[in-house]
């Protein structure tokens, strides 16, 4: 019994060291090779925050919530990232990590696990620096009430990790599939309320746009952000839904078929 109890402690040691360094490894890769380091980590969603912000101000006098634009696309556009990136991230898993998972302490779940933790505690940090930069500094007011924010994240979280497992193995499966996938999302960003709130959207065009599980992550975050907003019409329910559905496939046809997509690619 004691010694199938420290075999299980050496490779679970062994396992989150593997992790760790698979964490090093995309730190450098991904932003160690460029000026500024981790430093871009912020930098892109303040410039694409401040472009936003800039060009909307000069069509409309006032966000559709509040009055302070950086921080109303702030709801709308953080978590957007944090799922678009995650997902992207976590489904490019396989090839990036492809000439370490031939090693047997290596395995798809270390790649996965790796790439899933960097860069949730990226965004993480960059949601907190953001959020309370901008209410700081703009002086807004805004009282923040912090479960449903925790919420949308966890919900970006899930969302992200679902279709990210998901695509892990269509990518390196389908050649194609890169290709249809960046069709069928190219307009998420315009789709899922960045820029204007499902209330101010005709009733036929929100009923359509409700499908989309990025527009219920942004709700529920602007609905911890402005007081006077409830989103009752959003569904964390529906969103966890997808996520554990996405999951639970990506992770049965990579355990099917990891190793016959490793000496395909």
């Amino acid at each position: 019994m004691s010694f199938t109890a420290s075999g299980l402690h050496a490779r679970s040691f062994k396992t989150l060291r593997t992790i760790f360094a698979l964490m090093m490894r995309e730190m450098v890769t991904t932003y160690g090779r460029s000026p500024g380091g981790y430093l871009w980590a912020f930098l892109e969603p303040i410039g694409g925050l401040t472009v936003m912000s800039i060009a909307f101000s000069m069509a409309f006098r006032s966000p559709s919530l509040g009055d302070n634009f950086p921080l109303f696309y702030a709801t709308g556009y953080l978590p957007f990232m944090m799922y678009s990136d995650l997902a992207g991230k976590l489904g490019k898993s396989l090839s990036f990590s492809k000439p370490l998972l031939f090693y047997p302490s290596v395995t798809y779940l270390d790649a996965l696990i790796a790439r899933f933790l960097l860069n949730s505690l990226t965004h993480l940090m960059v949601i907190y620096v953001m959020l309370f930069g901008i209410i700081t500094i703009f002086d807004t007011g805004n009282i923040l009430t912090y479960p449903p924010i925790l919420n949308a994240i966890c919900m970006a979280l899930a969302l992200g990790l679902g279709v990210g497992v998901f695509n892990c193995f269509l990518l390196a499966r389908f050649s194609l599939w890169e290709r249809v996938w960046g069709i069928i999302t190219r307009p998420l960003f315009i789709i899922s309320a960045i820029f204007y709130t499902m209330e101010s959207l005709p009733s036929k065009v929100r009923d359509i746009l409700w499908y989309n599980p990025l527009v219920h992550v942004v709700g529920v975050m602007r609905r911890g952000v402005y007081s006077t907003y409830d989103a009752t019409w959003a569904s964390p329910i529906y969103v966890y839904s997808i996520s554990v559905v996405l999951t639970f496939l990506g992770l049965v046809f990579l355990a099917r078929y990891h190793r016959e997509l490793l000496n395909n690619r």
